[in-house]
Parts: C-alpha cells; sequence; structure tokens
C-alpha cells in the first residue's frame, strides 16, 4: 500500500485492515506488521494510536474466536465419547479413544490412564497413547505411590511442571525409572471416580516444562468423568453377560440333567429287559453300545490290557485306556473279564457311569450263568473222576457223557496239573483260594470244551490239543490264565499228547501221574507260576514222562544229523560219537576214524550248524551223548 494512500484512507481503514486479518485467520505475528509498517513511514501518531487500539481489538476478537473454536472442539470431543459409550461394545476400544482425544485437544505428547487392582494390591498401566517405551507402558504402581497415589489420596487433580523436582508425592525407582525412560517432564493427572471412591487416574504428560491451564485441567477432568463411566457402564455389562450366562449354563444343566435321567432310564429299562428275557453279556455290550454311540465289547481278564484292568478293579470305576475306556466285571474279588469302550475317547460321567452299571450287570449274568452252570461243572467233575479212576470202561457210555458236555473224547488232549503257589495266611483263605481256582479252571474247561475237577489240593483238567499246539503251549498258556483269573501264581505241569480216551479211560491217570512229575519238577526247578511239559525239561523229560518218549527225545537231540546222514549217506553220527568217546580231542578222533584231522573239523563244522553252535556246551554235551547212546541202542545196525 502507499505512503498517499495511507494518508488519504479514511481513520475507519485501520479495522478494515485488522477485519481482514481476522477473516484470514492469520497468525498472531502478522498483527503486528500494520502498527510496524505505519512507523516506518512515519504516520502520525493518532494513526499509530489508532492502529494500535485496532490490534488490541482485533486480537481480542482473535483470541475470543479461538477460544470458541477450541470450546467447540472440545464439545465434540465429549459428545463424540459420550456416544461412543453410549454404543460401548469394546472396553478397550472406547478408553483408547479418550486418551486419544485427550492427548489431542490439550496437545500433549502423551497421555495415559492407570486402573486399581484391588486383588494385588497396585496400579497398573491401563490404556497409552503416544508412548515409546515398553517399561513405561507395562508400570505396576504401589497404592499411594507417584503423582498418581497423590491424586488417588486426595481426589483432586494434581498438576507438576517439572515431575523430578515436585517433591509432593512420593517418588520410587521404578516410578521415576518409567517415567525417565519416557522422558516425561510435565504430568496432569485427573481422579477417575464411581461414586466415592476413585478406581483410577487419567494423565495428560509432556516431554518440556509445561504450565497447563485451568481450561484444560476440566477438560481432562471431563474426559475421566466419561472413562469412569465407561468402566461402570463395562461392569455392569459383564455382571449382567455373566448373570445371563449362569442362567444359560443352569438351564443346560437342567436340560443335561433331563436328558441324563432319560439315558438312565433307558440303560436301565434295556438292561433290565436283557436280563428278565435270559440275555448274556455279549447282548448286554451290544445294547450299551447303542446307548453310548461307540463299539462295547466283553473281553476275557487275560486279553484285556492288565494294567488299565487292574486299575479299574481297584477303583471300582471305568478307566480310559489310550482311546478306549476300560470297566472291570468282578464278583467277590474274581476278576471275570472286562467290558471294552471303543471309539469314544471323550467321555462324559454318565456315559462311564453307563459302562460302569453294564459292567456290573455282566458280572451279575456271569454269576448267574456260573450259578447255572455249577452243576454242569460238577458233572464235568465227575466224569473226569471217572477217567481217572477208570470206573466206567462201556466207550460208549463215556462218549455220551462227554458229548452232553459238549466234549470230544477222540480228540487229541492234554492232561494238566495245577496247584497255586501264593502263600496263605490261613487254612480259611487258602480253602477259599482252592475254591477260585476250581472255579477258574472249570469255567476255563466249559469253555474250552474239556474237563476239570479238584484233586490232591489242586485241580487237574482235560483240554483238547489244537492245531499246532504243543503241550507245552497249552500249559503255559493255562498257568497265566489261571494265574490272571485268582491273583495269585498257578503252577502247571502238563502230560504228553493223548488220544482215544474213550476206548482206553486208564490213560487219563497215567497222564495225570505224568502232568504232576512235570508239576514236581516245575518246583524244585524254583519255576512257580510257570507251566511246562515232559519236553521241555531234556534227558531229564525221559524220567518224567510216562511212556518214555525215547523216539521223541532222540528226534528232538539228534535228529537233524540224523536226517542229513540218511539224505547224505555221510557219517556225521559215527564222527561225533568217536569225538566224544575220544575226550573231544579231534586229533585222536581222526586216529580212531582213519581219517584226517581236516575231515574231522569239517564234519564237525557240519554238526554245529544242524544242530546250533552251543552243541559242546557241557548241558547240550550230555543230551547229544545220552541220545547217541539211545539212537545206537534202537539201531545197532547204524554203527
Amino acid at each position: 500500500m502507499s505512503r498517499d494512500h495511507l494518508q488519504s484512507a479514511p481513520s475507519g481503514s485501520a479495522e478494515a485492515e485488522y477485519l481482514d486479518l481476522l477473516a484470514r485467520d492469520a497468525s498472531v505475528e502478522a498483527y503486528e506488521q500494520p502498527v510496524l509498517l505505519a512507523r516506518a513511514e512515519g504516520r502520525s501518531a493518532d494513526r499509530i494510536a489508532a492502529l494500535e487500539q485496532a490490534k488490541l481489538l482485533a486480537l481480542r476478537v482473535r483470541a475470543e474466536l479461538e477460544g470458541r473454536r477450541r470450546r467447540e472442539a472440545e464439545l465434540s470431543a465429549l459428545f463424540e465419547t459420550a456416544h461412543d459409550l453410549a454404543g460401548l461394545r469394546d472396553l478397550d476400544a472406547v478408553l483408547q479413544a479418550i486418551v486419544q482425544r485427550a492427548r489431542s485437544l490439550l496437545g500433549t505428547d502423551v497421555a495415559y490412564l492407570t486402573l486399581n487392582d484391588p486383588a494385588r494390591g497396585d496400579t497398573y498401566m491401563r490404556v497409552t497413547e503416544g508412548s515409546v517405551s515398553a517399561r513405561f507402558q507395562q508400570l505396576r504402581l504401589g497404592m499411594g505411590e507417584g503423582l498418581g497415589g497423590l491424586v488417588a489420596q486426595t481426589t483432586r487433580p494434581y498438576v507438576t511442571d517439572d515431575y523430578f523436582q515436585d517433591a509432593r508425592f512420593q517418588h520410587t525407582l521404578a516410578i521415576d525409572t518409567g517415567v525417565r525412560d519416557e522422558g516425561l517432564v510435565a504430568i496432569l493427572g485427573v481422579p477417575l471416580m464411581l461414586g466415592p471412591h476413585v478406581i483410577g487416574v487419567l494423565f495428560a504428560a509432556d516431554r518440556r516444562a509445561r504450565v497447563f491451564e485451568r481450561e484444560q485441567i476440566a477438560l481432562l477432568g471431563s474426559f475421566a468423568a466419561l472413562a469412569a463411566a465407561a468402566i461402570d457402564t463395562a461392569n455392569l455389562l459383564t455382571e449382567t453377560r455373566a448373570a445371563l450366562a449362569g442362567l444359560e449354563r443352569a438351564n443346560e444343566i437342567i436340560r443335561d440333567r433331563s436328558a441324563v435321567i432319560e439315558r438312565a432310564s433307558e440303560v436301565h429299562d434295556r438292561l433290565a429287559e436283557l436280563v428278565l428275557r435270559g440275555g448274556g453279556v455279549h447282548d448286554v455290550a451290544a445294547a450299551v453300545s447303542e446307548v453310548l454311540d461307540g463299539t462295547v465289547e466283553f473281553t476275557e481278564a487275560d486279553a484285556a490290557p492288565a494294567g488299565a484292568l487292574e486299575a479299574s478293579r481297584a477303583e471300582g470305576h471305568a478307566v480310559r485306556h489310550g482311546g478306549d475306556w476300560i470297566a472291570a466285571v468282578t464278583a467277590g474279588g474274581e476278576l471275570l473279564g472286562a467290558l471294552v469302550l471303543r471309539g469314544h475317547p471323550a467321555m462324559d460321567p454318565v456315559d462311564q457311569r453307563t459302562l460302569e452299571r453294564a459292567a456290573m450287570v455282566t458280572s451279575l449274568l456271569l454269576l448267574a450263568r456260573r450259578s447255572a452252570a455249577e452243576a454242569e461243572q460238577r458233572v464235568r467233575g465227575e466224569l473226569l473222576d471217572d477217567l481217572l479212576d477208570a470206573r466206567d470202561r462201556d466207550p460208549r457210555l463215556l462218549r455220551e457223557r462227554a458229548a452232553r458236555l459238549r466234549a470230544d473224547l477222540d480228540a487229541t488232549h492234554v492232561v494238566l496239573a495245577a496247584r497255586l503257589d501264593g502263600p496263605a495266611a490261613d487254612a480259611d483263605e487258602e480253602a477259599a483260594a482252592r475254591r477260585r481256582l476250581w472255579s477258574a479252571a472249570s469255567h476255563l474247561a466249559a469253555t474250552r470244551h474239556g474237563l476239570a475237577a479238584a484233586r490232591d489240593g489242586g485241580t487237574v483238567l482235560l483240554l483238547p490239543l489244537g492245531a499246532g499246539a504243543t503241550a507245552t503251549d497249552v500249559a503255559r498258556r493255562t498257568a497265566r490264565h489261571l494265574g490272571t483269573a485268582v491273583h495269585q501264581p498257578v503252577t502247571v505241569g502238563a502230560s504228553a499228547p493223548v488220544t482215544d480216551l474213550a476206548a482206553h479211560p486208564e490213560k487219563v491217570a497215567a497222564a495225570y501221574a505224568e502232568g504232576r512229575r512235570c508239576l514236581d519238577a516245575l518246583h524244585l526247578l524254583g519255576r512257580a507260576g510257570d507251566g511246562a511239559a515232559a519236553e521241555d525239561f531234556g534227558f531229564l523229560g525221559l524220567l518224567l514222562a510216562g511212556e518214555r518218549d525215547v523216539t521223541g527225545f532222540v528226534d528232538r537231540t539228534i535228529g537233524p544229523v540224523a536226517d542229513y546222514d540218511e539224505r547224505r549217506g555221510t557219517e556225521l553220527l559215527r564222527t561225533m560219537d568217536a569225538y566224544f568217546a575220544c575226550g573231544m580231542s579231534p586229533a585222536r578222533t581222526k586216529d580212531a576214524l582213519h581219517v584226517h584231522v581236516n575231515t574231522v573239523a569239517q564234519r564237525l563244522e557240519r554238526v554245529g550248524r544242524l544242530l546250533g553252535e552251543d552243541w559242546q556246551t557241557p548241558a547240550r554235551a550230555l543230551e547229544i551223548q545220552l541220545a547217541l547212546r539211545l539212537h545206537r541202542l534202537a539201531a545197532p545196525d547204524r554203527r
């Protein structure tokens, strides 16, 4: 603007210039320019005074406009926060918005909010905005410590221009370290009140010295009131949701209990119907399978997992084994078997109780069946007693009696002598143990189409010999089965296989005597709880066997060598005979045979491949020498 224009401008042009600045929302510094320009141009004192007056008036108007805009922004922020609170869905989001708006409106570097933790008796950092220090963000303060402690104690806002120089509140190492890490200097704190109680503190802080105005303190207090209301609302919502969840859970429990009663009634009705119409254990298993939506099977005691079965028997409850459930079927301390639930790894208490009840019903059915079968067992025992005493010589009558018991006397059988080996506390306990052994043996005989009887303080069994099995297999399997059933070791001696018992019942008594001798031998050898036949004792078996199975002993001992000589026309047996006769010396053996020492070595190497590398050990050598002599006696022309 030219000097002539200013001189000729009306007095009202000063106000016009400042009105223009107000319209452009110019900075405070711009309001000094007209006065400075007028002085530089040498304007009159009246003109400069008019400009000064217009400047002051314009600055007051500008300040009023800024105040109105600030109050408008504050009210808008408070309104938005109240709106967030009204639609509260996430307490964290509402508190974060309060802290963000407080920081923005107060123009501070950092804003944060702490809440009291009554359970731990301290205060913790809940929300931060503008913080860069992880240690500061994770601060926990003791009650009454720091600026927040002063605010909480007095329930009034407090401000410090220089935190570290302020002695009005308690400084602690943890708090001071966190504040120093964050670089804070000026801090304003206002209380969060729920009624008369302080539940936390809302802070605004700067990293430089600053004086907070009264309006800023009031604004932060308004945000603190909204934060407290948000927390109270969230607590009420949480309590309401918890109450609703409790009601819903109660309804679920009622529905579940109703379902439990219905399922229990269904199980009871089905099991009762099975018992009344004479169902068996497998019928019970099938019915429970449908109810539990799984596969339930009844297994013998020796076929179930031993550890889980024993745990179920001891606890009286079904126990988990891998993905299965095992429920022991017991009666009077005797283990009868188990119900195994497959395909149902996650089972609730109701299903578990259903399986346990089915196990109880199964034990009752087994006891009922056992009571009905006791007469049959007595008949089985009587038939075996008659065979042992050879009282009934009529083969036709023997076969008929056996057929009624589903036994076949024309099949190959093994006679077994079984005896308990556990110590008994008194005579009554010993008698009870023998009864359990007889009961288990009778059950085993009935299930395998054999016979059983009590005799000589133990039991005797007549069991058919399955295809591919040996007397030793039957003895060991029987010892394991009976031992598991009566919960103490049972030793079993077996005879060699016997046939044609109807026509020759005297064979049963001889076989029983052989089985008892094997039983006594097991005790002498310290093999209690084991099962064995005469063939397991080497040449000692010749003394134990009833019919002195010489041929079998020779075949088992040197049969491979004899077969090799017969097929190849070699003289391995003759070489072995000379070798033992010469004190196991290859040099003297070659002289006795009139062959080269290498020939002797080759023949002995061949024998080792046929009989095993241990054939020259003392025990094997004794058996082999006895077998060679028996072989010469049986075939004197083979020398």
